[in-house]
């Protein structure tokens, strides 16, 4: 629209100058050389009109000539660049697509026509990387240092690179010149970071937390937390060297993470120990609704030292009322009943786990409640027995690790706050060592065979197998067993009870090759037993979960003792 007006004034001016002229007629005289020219002065303003038209034409003619080189030699470098680029683009895109040979063929293109452009520095120093010549991608990455637009970009690379030959050292001291440079870059930040959790630098590791959460580069939410297990860390490592301080940073984390267990738990314990025994459970309770944990649980019944068993019962079951349909109440509050020895409360309150099938911790439990209450070494037995096959119960877990105490950093992956209190998959791990401990101590003599899909090794007693004293035998000379497969026909029930073998072999019998596994994979992979021979062994199970059955041993056999969940 405003075009239009433009042209329409400028019409309208000329129109106006030519009325002007042809209501104001004049004449013009020129004389030059001898020649006379009288004309009108509307001809002569078109005459001078024509004549700059003509001079411009002329210049332009005269500039063309000359700029005909200088044209040739613009076409040919824009030619040139446009060819740079599209072998730039097109090596990028093979090395997405995994492809070292077009990349290198268009690598050397963009090399021979853009050789100064910084995206093809960055093709060549990818082009090397894909090609595995690391010394060729940090000389690359090395060039780009000199030139201001891609310094953090080799510094990026020449991180890459240092972290991958193991040299810490150099890609720290390149991240640091990274934030110097450029101090709202994720990717350095982040490194700086994992590289003072790793350190064990808590200190330095918030100061980078918080830069990190000045910067946006991190939530809220998340920064608290990172502060909160930092401070956590930094509290269990001065614990014995400088207690104010740890209480202090425990304190302070508990604040800022209510429901980090290893900070509540720690400063329940340090706040009791001072005396300050209302604040400490206080805390813990607090701590208890966030999130139940058995470390949170043993610093509040430990709250006041010297209680009785009867004063740590009322205190679990004040604790329970907080979470009653947590599974951590009722394990706590069972176990302060068997401490109390008031067996029938602790019966009561392990059936509802029973019945909805009872994890490691229940069943052994269970295994203590019956020693305690009966001496039954035949129940006990059962239910160590049955914790074999139970569910796993929570754990730290962090990048498949299980561990039986909380980190502040995996020692997997270095990453921050990634243990995790949750049930392990099945497929890590095996059941925990204190269990194979605690069945081994039953009978330390006995040592086993482990049916194997390949073969059948012997092992000491690491598996869940309680075996009967072995019978006196008559002085003969033992004569050695016959080398025979073992095929025994067992017939598992569902929560089969482990009976005693009937008798003890003097040496374990060797499977041959290729014999069949089918009692290996009836009992879930490796089953562990003693070598008998081939006789039907059958596990009948007449009783309800909660009631291991009568009390069965075998004439003559010792009672053990001694075993103990808790306390």
């Amino acid at each position: 629209m405003v075009r239009v007006l433009v042209y329409l004034a400028v019409f309208a001016c000329l129109a106006f100058g030519a009325v002007w002229l042809a209501d104001r007629p004049g004449e013009i005289s020129v004389i030059w050389q001898g020649y006379r020219i009288d004309t009108s002065v509307a001809i002569g303003a078109i005459g001078v009109v024509l004549l700059a038209f003509l001079v411009l034409l002329a210049w332009a003619i005269i500039r063309f000539v000359f700029g005909l080189p200088s044209a040739f030699s613009l076409s040919s470098r824009a030619r040139r660049r446009a060819r740079g680029f599209e072998a730039v683009s097109r090596g990028m895109v093979a090395i997405g697509a995994g492809d070292p040979v077009a990349a290198g063929r268009y690598t050397g293109e963009a090399r021979r026509f853009v050789p100064n452009e910084p995206l093809t520095l960055l093709l060549e120093a990818q082009t090397a990387q894909l090609t595995g010549n690391r010394a060729h991608a940090e000389a690359a990455f090395k060039a780009m240092l000199d030139r201001s637009e891609t310094r953090v970009l080799g510094l990026r690379g020449l991180f890459v690179e240092a972290k991958r030959r193991g040299d810490m050292a150099a890609a720290r001291a390149f991240a640091d010149d990274a934030v110097r440079r450029s101090p709202s870059l994720a990717w350095a930040n982040d490194a700086l970071l994992d590289f003072h959790t790793n350190a064990g630098d808590w200190q330095a590791a918030r100061t980078a937390v918080e830069r990190r959460a000045a910067l946006r580069l991190a939530d809220k939410a998340e920064a608290r937390r990172q502060r909160a297990v930092l401070l956590a860390a930094e509290a269990l490592e001065a614990r014995d060297k400088e207690p104010e301080r740890a209480l202090a940073a425990a304190l302070e984390a508990v604040k800022l993470a209510p429901a980090l267990t290893p900070a509540a738990a720690l400063a329940g314990r340090m706040l009791a120990e001072r005396g300050d025994v209302r604040k400490a459970s206080k805390l813990l309770e607090a701590a208890w609704r966030e999130a139940p944990h058995p470390d949170v649980a043993a610093a509040y019944l430990d709250v006041r030292l010297g209680d009785s068993a009867l004063d740590r019962l009322n205190r679990a079951m004040t604790l329970s009322k907080l979470r009653p349909a947590d599974p951590e109440s009722v394990l706590v509050l069972a176990g302060a009943a068997i401490q109390a020895r008031e067996f029938q409360k602790a019966r009561d309150t392990l059936k509802p786990l029973l019945a909805g099938g009872a994890s490691v911790r229940a069943c052994l439990l269970m295994a203590e409640l019956e020693e305690a209450e009966h001496g039954a070494a035949g129940r006990v037995r059962e239910w160590l027995g049955r914790a074999t096959r139970a569910p796993h119960d929570a754990a730290w877990v962090a990048d498949g690790l299980v561990s039986d105490h909380w980190m502040p950093v995996s020692p997997i992956t270095g990453r921050l706050d990634a243990f995790v209190w949750t049930v392990p998959p099945a497929t890590l791990g095996s059941p925990p060592q204190a269990l194979d401990d605690v069945l081994a101590d039953l009978d330390d003599s006995t040592k086993l065979i482990e049916v194997k899909p390949e073969s059948v090794t012997v092992v000491e007693p690491a598996a869940v197998v309680v075996s009967a004293p072995p019978k006196e035998e008559p002085k003969e000379e033992p004569k050695p067993a016959p080398a025979v497969p073992v095929e025994a026909k067992v017939e598992i029930k569902s929560e089969p009870a482990v009976k005693p073998e009937p008798e003890a072999q003097p040496a374990p019998v060797p499977k041959p090759a290729g014999a069949a596994n089918s009692t290996a994979s009836a009992a879930h992979g490796a089953v562990a037993r003693e070598a008998v021979p081939p006789k039907p062994v059958i596990f009948p199970v007449p009783h309800a979960p909660d009631d291991p059955g009568p009390d069965e041993e075998p004439p003559g056999e010792p009672k053990k003792s001694g075993f103990r969940l808790f306390g």
